[in-house]
């Protein structure tokens, strides 16, 4: 199979070209050659900007198309349509984040996605990622009506994740002490390993499928409280759990998401962490243990420099304040 990728190899990207070669596949990447550009030299790679500078891609062909790099409909409707006869099939990586309702667990592709009022708006924030993700969606169907695979993930974890909104966790515990941990121990949590949702991704271009597909896991319940113990035991770290309900943490003024990754307000998301994804686990979706993406993502960020820019997580004096006033609280 010949597949385009339009996106880079940083994170998604990295890991669709590895499974894409490893099955045997020719692999193009159209991108801007800013991120990571000396990357498998063994793919060919095509430069130009997909907002106003396509042409690179005239007079070409290929099998399929994987999009992993669509957040505005201009853009995304503008390759879909340079596409359209220049590829069997194309998949847009879009998000759960196109559901409004965050407040009901299992929550299937039947569900409502966001709107907006003014469609042509183009600034991403959290009130506009989601409705242009589903415009973005309804761009590419629009252009290859009934060849589109549509493909929602929530947060995607393993090495290479430049937001490090999952990174933090293992190497926070593996640091050991007292680690402030959100919410409640048996709130559920949802992720999916970048190489689970990579390998899939392939398969179902392979396999020619169409479609609107939830993608996150596991296939069954993960509590914060199984995440964090497996992170000490990947980690044979010696840390103690001190944890903080959503009321101490509304109160201190910590940000869900970034401040403290994988914690949301249960009361505003509870279905945020439990959307159904048993329609791509019946088309062959997989996920590999837990203790293994935790341990390679730790693998991994133990190689960055010690000075590596870290995106999410709290920084270690916010977290002694936090865990000074907790003991106050509970003292």
């Amino acid at each position: 199979m010949k597949l385009l990728l339009l996106g880079g190899p940083c994170f998604l990207g990295r890991h669709l070209i590895e499974a894409a070669l490893a099955r045997g596949h020719q692999v193009t990447t159209f991108n801007r050659g800013r991120a990571n550009p000396d990357l498998y030299p063994e793919v060919e790679k095509v430069r130009g900007d997909r907002d106003g500078d396509l042409g690179a891609l005239a007079g070409r062909r290929w099998d399929a198309a994987i999009d992993t790099s669509g957040y505005l409909p201009r853009v995304v409707r503008a390759s879909a349509e340079a596409l359209a006869r220049a590829v069997d099939r194309y998949t847009f990586i879009s998000s759960l984040s196109v559901y409004p309702d965050t407040r009901t667990p299992g929550l299937d592709e039947r569900a409502p996605v966001g709107t907006l009022a003014d469609e042509g708006v183009e600034e991403i924030n959290g009130e506009t990622y989601g409705p242009l993700k589903a415009l973005c969606e309804r761009a590419v169907e629009a252009a290859l009506p009934g060849r589109t695979l549509v493909v929602r993930p929530c947060l995607i974890v393993g090495p290479h994740d430049p937001t490090d909104r999952f990174t933090y966790w293992p190497g926070r515990v593996a640091w050991g002490g007292d680690v402030l941990a959100p919410g409640r121990p048996e709130r559920a949590i949802q992720f999916i390993d970048a190489r689970d949702l990579a390998g899939w991704l392939v398969r179902m271009a392979e396999a020619g499928r169409t479609g609107v597909f939830n993608a996150n896991g596991p296939e069954g319940t993960l509590t914060m409280g199984e995440f964090l113990a497996t992170c000490e035991a990947v980690a044979g770290a010696d840390a103690r759990f001190v944890w903080a309900d959503d009321h101490f943490l509304i109160d201190a003024g910590v940000g869900p998401w970034m401040e403290l990754p994988l914690w949301l307000p249960e009361a505003e998301a509870a279905g945020f962490f439990a959307f159904d994804s048993r329609k791509a686990i019946a088309a062959g979706l997989t996920f590999r243990p837990l203790a293994e993406t935790v341990r390679d993502t730790l693998d991994w960020d133990r190689a960055r420099p010690a000075d590596a820019e870290r995106r999410a997580g709290l920084a270690p004096e916010r977290e002694r304040e936090l865990l000074r006033q907790l003991s106050g609280v509970t003292g």
